[in-house]
């Protein structure tokens, strides 16, 4: 029975002593070994003369590692964390405390309770690992970084090992993304960078730890919905999607609110979502050459720290607003704006889908209140700087204005706001 983990052996007589210990962790193969043979040497603290089983911790530096008594000689666990991966085994002789991170949950909770059985003399079902120095192939499944930057470097025969936090495969000419790398649910970063994937499975929502996801230089064309309402929703940090094709977000895009960087350069975009305001959290925005017309209003509810547009065809604000009121206003328009007015939920299950999508894009006035096909519609500039600290020059001309598209609710809200429209 074995554990990959990191691990680190503590003293609990090194304060005494006046020293510290390293404060780090390490890779490690932990196993459950039974003692079966007169000859063996004792492990740490072993009485002679009993078949015993012990605890032998492996790590890359010492393959041959260290085995520790178990029956009757822990002290205690500490699994407050076990959930987490990290749980401390406190043994009685050598005065140490294992502290173990990094670890499948499960696999540790499994773990753990063969420990106590062999604390307590009992048998462990489990089959049990022999006395013998680890492989070097065994650590290769702790690993927690793997860069691959050519095909002939690719893993076709082999998979990738479960417990990497960091995958960056770039240059392989992959043309999907291989579902070897859907199941490494302890991934962190994930880097995809100059392939040939045209198109992003669902599945990558599973991948619940997820932070950083880099597909620079790719032939993707969307986005999808199904992305935008996976867990990327609570987990995603990064996103790069640089040099690609695609030519808008879906609306459902700015449910991506842990969202602090965010690239979109050399894409083919013609329109931000129009409810971007709602990625509260980004701080870095880069969309430079693409052909993005104007911002969409609730841009200037972002607050960023660094915002680059250089290159794109914005146009000159129109002069005379379009107007598309409703007088009277449509039962829909009624009941759509006081659902949204009101935060009164609304899904697929109460209502049909294509109101949801309905209420799902809706405008919002520059009053607050929200409008659905009766609206006025005007534009205007604004100077970047308003919502950025470092701004990117939009043209070759210095220039630091862009247009912004703002929706009105009513004329009274437009004449309210005609000064800003001038």
């Amino acid at each position: 029975m074995k554990l990959h983990c990191e691990a680190e052996v503590v003293s609990r007589q090194l304060p005494a002593l006046g020293m510290r210990n390293r404060g780090k962790g390490v890779r490690a193969v932990l196993s459950l070994c039974q003692q079966t043979a007169r000859g063996q040497p004792r492990a740490r603290g072993e009485r002679s003369g009993a078949h015993l089983t012990c605890l032998f911790i492996s790590t890359l530096k010492d393959k041959r590692g260290t085995r520790y008594e178990l029956k009757e000689n822990i002290e205690q666990f500490f699994t407050k964390f076990v959930d987490e991966g990290k749980a401390t085994v406190r043994l009685k002789e050598p005065p140490v405390d294992i502290c173990l991170s990094k670890a499948n949950s499960s696999s540790l909770k499994s773990f753990l309770s063969a420990l106590r059985l062999a604390h307590r003399g009992c048998d462990i079902e489990a089959p049990l690992s022999t006395f013998a120095p680890v492989k070097t192939s065994e650590f290769e499944k702790c690993k927690t970084k793997m860069v691959i930057t050519s095909k002939k470097d690719y893993p076709l025969s082999r998979n990738f090992p479960p417990s990497l936090e960091h995958l960056q495969t770039s240059y392989c000419g992959l043309i999907r993304i291989d579902t070897r790398m859907l199941s490494l649910r302890n991934l962190r970063k994930l880097d995809l960078s100059h392939n040939h994937i045209k198109k992003l499975p669902a599945t990558i929502g599973d991948l619940i730890h997820l932070q950083e996801l880099n597909l620079n230089d790719n032939h993707l064309e969307s986005f999808s919905v199904a992305l935008c309402q996976s867990t990327l929703q609570t987990s995603l940090r990064s996103l790069d999607l640089s040099k690609n094709k695609i030519k808008a977000l879906p609306v459902q895009f700015c449910q991506l609110r842990e969202l602090t960087d965010l690239k979109l350069d050399d894409n083919e975009l013609i329109r931000f979502p129009f409810k971007m305001g709602q990625l509260t959290n980004l701080r870095f925005l880069s969309a430079a050459r693409n052909k993005l017309p104007f911002l969409p209003s609730e841009f200037k509810n972002l607050s960023l720290e660094y915002l680059d547009l250089f290159g794109n065809t914005f146009e000159q604000p129109k002069v005379l607003p379009v107007i598309m009121l409703q007088t009277p206003l449509s039962l829909l328009e009624s009941s759509a704006r006081a659902i949204l007015y009101n935060r009164i939920p609304y899904g697929s299950p109460i209502i049909p889908l294509h109101l949801c999508q309905d209420l799902d894009t809706a405008k919002t006035c520059v009053c607050g209140r929200f409008c659905l096909n009766s609206f006025i519609q005007g534009t205007t500039t604004m100077n970047l700087h308003s919502v950025a600290h470092t701004v990117v020059l939009v043209d070759n001309m210095g220039g630091t204005e862009a247009p912004v598209i703002s929706y009105f609710c009513s004329l009274t809200c437009y004449v309210n706001c005609c000064d800003m429209l001038k």
